[in-house]
């Protein structure tokens, strides 16, 4: 999937699939999220991820500048006949952010759920990232319930 579509600005935008060698780029992007991430760590991930067909992640270039990324996930589920979908991940560059990028890699991946029959798209945020709440909002996501997570890497197992 390659499309050009117009950032604010006039550039050029690109949406295109990922690949290996974005994971210096990928890796940036998500220090920037607060996720401190090596492009070494970054490179492992995505081999794990572009080799899944259950996962795709979608690029955002301008002038061969990668500025965003948006990962999803599409699932079967216990409560629905049909496929469900999950954006996992989604970042802008934060000198990026607020000109169309993350609105155009929404686009792209509810584009690609359509053609992969999901009807239904979850996603998750921070408490804390209150203008992503606003965003997603006026893109039609709405909040439908509260996500917990346990951190196992220090339990010890049982054997």
């Amino acid at each position: 999937m390659a499309r050009k579509t117009d950032a604010s600005a006039g550039a050029a935008l690109t949406i295109r699939d990922a690949k290996l060698s974005d994971a210096r780029a990928f890796a940036s992007l998500m220090c920037e999220l607060g996720y401190e991430t090596t492009s070494a760590e970054m490179r492992q991930r995505l081999k794990f991820i572009l080799s899944d067909a259950h996962l795709r992640t979608f690029v955002a270039e301008i002038d061969d500048h990668l500025c965003g990324m948006i990962g999803t996930l599409t699932h079967a589920s216990h409560e629905h006949n049909d496929p469900s979908g999950k954006i996992i991940a989604l970042v802008v560059s934060e000198k990026q952010r607020r000109s169309g990028i993350g609105r155009a890699l929404i686009a792209a991946a509810e584009e690609d759920f359509a053609r992969r029959k999901v009807a239904r798209v979850s996603l998750t945020t921070r408490f804390a990232r209150e203008k992503a709440h606003q965003f997603y909002e006026a893109l039609g996501y709405s909040k439908t319930g509260f996500r917990f997570a346990k951190d196992r890497r220090h339990v010890a197992v049982r054997e």
